[in-house]
């Protein structure tokens, strides 16, 4: 069976807590270009104040994901935390008291994280967004497991969505948030939330195909 278990999956929370830690420059960089660059900045610091509470409470998966969930939400302003914290808030909920994780449970997950921003955010493919990566990461992922695909084959297609969702940010211009303002001077810079989510989304399926093997 492809799953992996609540306490193995404490690993997937580290490497995120890592991912975010060692891009913080490349997030800042290239939201400079057309926002505030602080994106790395905000995001490093609520991925390190996450590090620091596991290190006091360590937690299984679930554990783990709804402490980084919560953080983002409280510690980080801008928009950024309040949709992070409801994505990993949302796959947290989603997937508490279930002892083994597969393929349908993760995209259970990730399905409820979506629609969690859905709620807050009327962002859509095209907009400019983090969404230009999560829409179609989940839509390839479900895509995948509604053919029968192992959780690993469903993985590496929303990991492949999520790559070209972001990629695909380069040439559209901003229609949401700051960077809206600028028109089409927004054109020809990759948006720093796509390339957030993208970095999430990825270092999720790399670990836990790491977890399957």
């Amino acid at each position: 069976m492809e799953k992996f278990t609540q306490e193995a999956g404490s690993l997937v929370v580290d490497r995120l807590i890592l991912a975010i830690q060692e891009n913080k420059q490349y997030l800042s960089d290239i939201d400079g270009a057309i926002g505030d660059g602080d994106h790395g900045i905000n995001m490093n610091k609520g991925f390190t104040l996450c590090r620091e509470a596991l290190d006091k409470q360590p937690g299984d998966f679930t554990y783990g994901l709804k402490t980084l969930g919560k953080i983002l939400m409280m510690k980080i302003g801008g928009s950024m935390g309040p949709l992070y914290g409801k994505f990993f808030l949302s796959i947290g909920k989603a997937l508490e008291g279930v002892p083994e994780i597969g393929r349908d449970e993760f995209g259970q997950a990730l399905k409820a994280a979506l629609n969690a921003i859905h709620a807050i955010s009327p962002a859509q493919v095209g907009d400019k967004t983090l969404m230009d990566v999560l829409i179609p990461a989940d839509e390839a992922y479900s895509g995948a497991a509604a053919e029968g695909l192992s959780f690993e084959a469903a993985l590496d297609a929303m990991d492949a969505a999520a790559l070209k969702g972001r990629d695909s940010t380069v040439d559209m211009v901003a229609k949401l948030g700051r960077s809206s303002r600028l028109g089409e001077r927004s054109r020809g810079v990759m948006d720093a939330g796509s390339a957030s989510c993208y970095l999430i989304l990825h270092t999720m399926a790399d670990t836990i195909k790491e977890l399957l093997a």
